[in-house]
């Protein structure tokens, strides 16, 4: 029986030095693996290049990263939420490349297939595509877009088994399916972890031959970026 558990975060994440590519899942605070960020600040290694839709915020999240230095370059889509990521971006001090949200996505699941690169309309004329080829296609100028390489992924499920297949709850799936297989090594953090052969085939996300290390994680926040509430005043219509 193949089995893929590690003990600890700390073994999971073994591997993981300086200037190293990171993918690491996740949509605003959504389904992102709190306890592997954790362990990378715990580590101190520095000089990364992350791959995230976004950056966390600045107590949390990849900003948990941001706010010790530890991050050299990012390749997102969205940095709204962050005010240090703003900061070390307009200060010169992070590399930023900014990527459209379905790029981003697509150079994941091309990585994943083995897929070099493609082609997309999306960022043609603007600066995403300078240095970039560029083709028409149906009398539609597109853009060539190459498929990320990433030293590790680092996803985030619901619950997975032993050998590494991972079930997602409700927009947590999110950047994290197609970021599971898309590096040399994925790491996926589970907040349940059932031996294999217990869950139900037909349910199964990602299958486990795109995880190669699969841990139980000790505690979630599940922090939410933006709260709104009613106050007590105000009517219900």
């Amino acid at each position: 029986m193949i089995n893929k558990k590690v003990t600890s975060v700390a073994e999971a994440v073994q591997g993981i030095t300086d200037s190293m590519t990171i993918m690491l899942g996740g949509f605003g605070l959504c389904g992102i693996p709190e306890n592997s960020i954790a362990q990378l600040v715990k580590m101190g290694v520095k000089n990364l290049t992350c791959i995230s839709n976004n950056a966390g915020v600045d107590d949390f999240g990849l900003g948990l990263l941001l706010q010790k230095k530890q991050i050299k370059k990012m390749i997102s889509s969205y940095v709204g939420e962050n005010a240090e990521f703003e900061r070390q971006m307009l200060s010169g001090e992070l590399d930023v490349e900014l990527t459209p949200q379905g790029t981003l996505a697509e150079k994941c699941r091309a990585a994943q297939a083995g897929i070099p690169a493609f082609y997309t309309p999306a960022g043609y004329g603007t600066e995403v595509a300078e240095g970039k080829e560029s083709r028409e296609w149906n009398g539609k100028m597109h853009v060539l877009e190459e498929a990320f390489k990433a030293d590790f992924a680092i996803v985030k499920a619901w619950k997975g088994d032993e050998a590494g297949n991972l079930v997602f709850k409700g927009t947590a799936r999110n950047f994290n399916a197609v970021m599971a297989g898309a590096a040399k090594i994925t790491i996926a953090e589970v907040e349940e972890l059932v031996p294999a052969g217990e869950l139900d085939p037909n349910f199964i996300h990602v299958p486990g031959i795109f995880v190669q290390r699969i841990f139980q994680g000790e505690t979630y926040e599940k922090r939410i970026e933006q709260r709104t509430v009613r106050t007590n005043n105000q009517s219900v219509s």
